[in-house]
């Protein structure tokens, strides 16, 4: 299933908001790729694999869920599903994080231009997660001091 959106939509670098929604960067050596996953379980599969292709004004979001590893001898491709339920919902969360209304006046087609060429397609509101630095937040939590293992046990 696929998400195409104007770039101007984005808060941040593709990598950016995805790794703030919670998605995993993998490198596919073979294909000399970056994608990214959002396991569903404790294992590597069933999860969630999700493809970014950049182009001059849009960004296409390509998603489908694997379900299990290759099978096959020699094979390194596997059967996917790109129109399931659980697909569609995580396109709705990431449509929803980015504040775009997945109603039929927003929908865009496969040029990746809008069905009304005046609306951007953007809610002003809170997303879900935090658009700030990255790096800003990560040295923020290396300057607060860890808790002893009597600090956490007794609440201090």
């Amino acid at each position: 299933m696929k998400l195409t959106i104007k770039r101007i939509q984005l808060p941040e670098t593709p990598e950016s908001f995805l790794h703030h929604a919670g998605w995993g960067l993998i490198y596919d050596r073979r294909r000399g790729v970056n994608s990214f996953v959002k396991r569903l379980g404790s294992g590597f599969y069933p999860r969630l694999h999700l493809y970014v292709d950049e182009r001059d004004d849009s960004v296409v979001f390509n998603m489908h869920l694997d379900q299990k590893e290759a099978s096959y001898a020699g094979s390194h491709m596997h059967n996917a599903e790109s129109d399931s339920e659980l697909v569609a919902a995580e396109i709705e969360n990431i449509r929803q994080s980015l504040g775009i209304s997945s109603g039929p006046e927003k929908d865009y087609n496969q040029t990746g231009t809008n069905s009304k060429k005046d609306e951007v397609g953007i809610k002003i509101s809170q997303s879900q997660y935090n658009p700030g630095n990255f790096a800003a937040d990560l040295a923020d939590l290396k300057v607060a001091k860890p808790k002893s293992f009597w600090q956490r046990l007794f609440g201090l």
